[in-house]
């Protein structure tokens, strides 16, 4: 019968808006003060801070890189040696991002031959039963040929057939063995497109003569606009050391924001640079810290014996990240965020109308005066839904 009464309740009963005037100063300053709270979000934050009133648009970029600095070095196994950005920038190209090397481990003169292993819990040999022939780990420099061979005076380890002598990486270079890489520089060319407003741009602005590019060097209060940038001072900028960082590598980011309001003049539209180190550095995190790789450079002699010198190569990658939005007036978001808005002065009505009718203490008189039940009339005073007189 309940849910009979509801249903008939909720088919033939319709409710409309009345308007009551209560004057009353409490309810009349919370009203306004709602308004105000949302006319000011309204304009302060959705217009003003937040540019409602404009169309936005996503960067698309392009970035290509240009590393110059020379250095020379002079140790026992290689003499003086110079070098040039081919030795120390791997590969010469990539998409976005440079590595440049500043620590290296060489292993010379390396051929395919037999010699001992490393010695470690599991290549420490006493007598050639303890090796196995054709075995080869994880971390093994090459397959075991079964034999127990003398690595020094006091150790045997496993012979193994590889690139001979193996390398020994236990000992990284410190100080790096590139210190100079600091002073290195990188000239970081970057072309943005918001296709939406079909406007273009790139890094070296338009102000910007040969001349001063080639003496400039970024300094975020004195030349925050030159695309040249000092390595040394890029690890730097992000709270880092070089000279440490440089023994083990990492990773920094050097980042482009292009944030622009189209609505200004193109002159405004400016690229703001900043940098951070990607990779985790903790001194808690002792586990593979850094970041380096291996490659080999080949010979061979005229005897027509291939050898090798293997690299390890320990270095900063730097990554160029570029990010941003565009935005520029449009009457379709203006529209939209007024009507919300508009919509929004609605949240003073409901906030006043618990208060006047739940918290006040004529709260039951206010009820009285604002729902106001109506018979229906035509169908005459002694008329009921479903019945007659």
């Amino acid at each position: 019968m309940v849910s009979c009464a509801a249903f008939h309740s909720f088919l033939f009963e319709y409710d409309t808006p009345r308007i009551v005037l209560i004057r009353s100063r409490k309810v009349g300053l919370i009203n306004r003060a709602v308004q105000l709270a949302i006319l000011a979000y309204v304009i302060g934050w959705v217009f003003l801070w937040e540019k409602g009133y404009q169309e936005t648009d996503s960067v698309v970029s392009s970035v290509t890189t240009k590393v110059k600095g020379v250095t020379l070095t002079n140790t026992s196994a290689l003499g003086a040696t110079v070098w040039d950005v081919a030795d120390y920038v791997i590969p010469p190209q990539e998409e976005n991002t440079v590595f440049v090397m500043t620590n290296v481990i060489l292993t010379l003169n390396q051929r395919q031959g037999r010699c001992p292993e490393l010695p470690d819990d599991k290549t420490e040999c006493k007598v050639k039963n303890n090796c196995v022939p054709g075995y080869a780990s994880t971390h093994s420099n090459g397959v075991q040929t079964g034999e127990c061979v003398p690595y020094n005076s006091s150790i045997k380890t496993c012979e193994v057939f590889a690139w001979c002598p193996v390398e020994n990486d236990d000992h990284v270079p410190k100080p790096a063995f590139l210190q100079e890489a600091e002073n290195f520089t990188i000239l970081v060319k970057n072309n943005i497109l918001y296709p939406k407003f079909n406007f273009s741009k790139r890094n070296i602005l338009p102000n910007i003569n040969s001349t001063y590019l080639k003496n400039c060097i970024y300094d975020s209060r004195t030349d925050p606009f030159c695309p040249i940038f000092r390595l040394g001072k890029i690890v730097e900028a992000a709270g880092q050391n070089f000279q440490e960082m440089a023994v083990e590598g990492g990773v920094m980011a050097l980042q482009i924001n292009w944030d622009c309001n189209l609505d200004r003049a193109a002159s405004h539209c400016v690229p703001k640079y900043s940098f951070r180190r990607l990779d985790n550095k903790d001194s808690a995190q002792t586990v593979s810290p850094g970041y380096n790789f291996r490659f080999a450079k080949y010979f061979r002699d005229s005897n027509g014996t291939e050898s090798r010198t293997l690299v390890k190569a320990y270095g900063i990658r730097f990554d160029i990240i570029v990010f941003g939005k565009a935005g520029k007036f449009d009457v379709i978001p203006t529209m939209i965020n007024i009507g919300s808005g508009l919509a929004l002065f609605g949240v003073a009505t409901v906030l006043c109308d618990i208060v006047v009718l739940y918290c006040m203490k004529k709260k039951y008189y206010y009820r009285e005066k604002k729902y106001k039940y109506v018979e229906d009339y035509e169908l005459g005073v002694d008329e009921t839904y479903g019945t007659n007189s």
